[in-house]
């Protein structure tokens, strides 16, 4: 039986309440989340000797989650990433988004799903976040109706169910946009711990980190995780990719992909602290990105100010500007389909 603590974090200029979950298991790890974005602000686990950490990284206050520039622990939204120019066509209309990233379109707008304090309840074991994103909500077609579903089990496995449906035609991709140091969220650089990904292929960006539709392969690159490796050990290399992202910062292509089908995506691992945390997703993508400008944030929990690469984003997500690039797996959600993507972090020793 999972056991779940519920308080009041705060309350906003505007008077909405701030809630605080908890959700802990039998060993005593945990998972803490919170209403402002549907975001993770904590997963308490043990390394090898049963010693516990946290190790998803944020920040002290709740007010420092609105309007964050690394989207930290939230649920971006209506569109995860990128949209070339804030543009895009659907049904013969064309939208046009805020521009809130380099002349493009990121993680929904300045007032994206991340930025808005969602409606929160307890479910016996699990926490679930509801939005009502309305007509025109950062411009974007359709009344949506979204949930996010928090489950944490005996075996330390996190699963995160994504749920939406519209009124209208529209496009949607959700993530969770968490921050991962397995050795612990107070620990320094990420850079020494392994990555493996089940991925022979990453999209390649222009100047302006927007897929030019090609699929490349990421044999003899410094974009290889086939096989585990530190993240750190190929990440100044002189390659194209990683001078536009300053490291790491792109999505790459899951091997074996099938819409609705869950798919091992891969895993994180700390050869100091023994923990490892096991990737699985149906999305057909996921952003890795090394936290590159990670400096200048809010104060963090632990009372300072993150580094750049303190932490590694694993966001299973649909690809990037996927409403311009048709043959990308699509993105548009209509009246009576349901969107259900899963992304699950099952965390271990060895």
């Amino acid at each position: 039986m999972i056991d779940i603590e519920q308080n009041v974090w705060g309350f906003t200029a505007e008077g909405e309440a701030v809630i605080l979950y908890k959700m802990t298991n039998s060993r005593g790890a945990s998972v803490s989340l919170t209403n402002i974005g549907a975001g993770i602000v904590s997963i308490v686990v043990p390394d090898r000797d049963g010693k516990m950490a946290d190790v998803a990284l944020g920040y002290a206050t709740f007010d420092s989650y609105f309007e964050d520039g690394p989207c930290m622990g939230k649920v971006p939204g209506r569109f995860a990433n990128r949209i070339g120019k804030g543009r895009f066509t659907l049904d013969g209309k064309e939208y046009r988004l805020a521009q809130n990233s380099g002349g493009h379109h990121l993680h929904g707008g300045p007032k994206g799903f991340q930025n808005k304090v969602w409606n929160s309840r307890v479910e016996t074991d699990r926490v679930v976040f509801a939005l009502l994103s309305p007509d025109g909500d950062e411009k974007y077609p359709g009344e949506l109706t979204v949930e996010v579903c928090y489950d944490w089990s005996e075996d330390c496995e996190l699963e995160i169910t994504l749920y939406a449906k519209t009124e209208a035609p529209t496009i949607v991709n959700l993530t969770n946009h968490a921050y991962f140091n397995l050795r612990g969220e107070n620990s320094g650089s990420v850079l020494d711990e392994q990555l493996q990904l089940n991925a022979s292929h990453f999209l390649w960006y222009d100047q302006g980190c927007i897929p030019t539709g090609e699929l490349t392969p990421v044999a003899d690159t410094p974009m290889d995780f086939r096989r585990p490796k530190p993240i750190g050990q190929d990440i100044e290399a002189d390659y194209e990719p990683l001078k536009i992202g300053a490291g790491y910062d792109q999505c790459w292509v899951i091997d074996g992909y099938e819409k609705g089908k869950i798919s091992d995506v891969g895993y994180l691992y700390d050869p100091v602290s023994g923990r490892k945390m096991v990737i699985r997703s149906t999305q057909p993508g996921v952003q890795i990105y090394t936290g590159n400008y990670l400096q200048g944030c809010p104060t963090s929990k632990s009372g300072r100010e993150y580094d750049n690469r303190d932490g590694v984003a694993i966001e299973c997500q649909g690809f990037p500007d996927a409403p311009n690039k048709p043959q990308f797996p699509s993105a548009v959600l209509r009246p009576g389909e349901l969107y259900q993507q899963t992304i699950i972090y099952r965390f271990e020793t060895d």
